[in-house]
């Protein structure tokens, strides 16, 4: 299995590189955030390798958080390499922690191929991703964003009903619900 790769560039699309290793060009999937970061022609990614009985592909990332990232999406079923690569493309590790921590199932709604019930799987699956940033996800707060949302509360009045909550998903509930009656 290939874990890295280190060479030159030999043609480079937003969301393609073909890398010059000692005469052996592979062709590596990288998302548009990585593309934005390459500047040199000379480049090092982690690789997480795909290998199918149709085909054997490689996806690079200059961010070992990005590529916690993606591995932890395609592991979701339903969550195939390219929603992951897209997912990758939209938000940076620290924005998808937020995302993921915040219950934010509007914005998972707005990278291509994903819909509600992807965006909540999403949510759910991944209540304990963290990056080496040192953000954790809080569970309580992303169950009590889960229960409102289920009362039929729009994302961007939760949002604000939770600021300041704290405690487990229940008592995170009652403050929402109590500062949610005042809008």
């Amino acid at each position: 299995m290939l874990v890295g790769i280190e060479g030159t560039i030999e043609k480079k699309e937003p969301t393609l590189l073909h890398i010059n290793t000692n005469g052996l060009i592979y062709e590596v999937h990288i998302s548009i955030n990585t593309s934005n970061r390459i500047v040199e022609d000379r480049v090092k990614l982690l690789l997480t390798q795909i290998i199918r009985e149709d085909t054997n592909l490689l996806f690079g990332f200059l961010d070992k958080n990005e590529k916690k990232m993606f591995d932890t999406l395609i592991k979701i079923n339903g969550i195939g390499s390219k929603v992951a690569m897209a997912v990758c493309s939209t938000f940076s590790p620290t924005t998808f922690a937020e995302i993921i921590a915040n219950g934010n199932s509007k914005m998972l709604k707005q990278v291509p191929g994903i819909g509600i019930k992807s965006a909540n799987r999403i949510l759910v699956e991944l209540s304990d991703f963290t990056i080496d940033s040192g953000k954790s996800i809080d569970s309580s707060l992303r169950d009590a964003i889960l229960a409102l949302e289920s009362l039929g509360f729009k994302g961007e009045h939760i949002q604000s009903a939770i600021k300041g909550a704290s405690g487990d998903t229940a008592s995170i509930v009652k403050y929402a619900l109590k500062k949610l009656q005042r809008l």
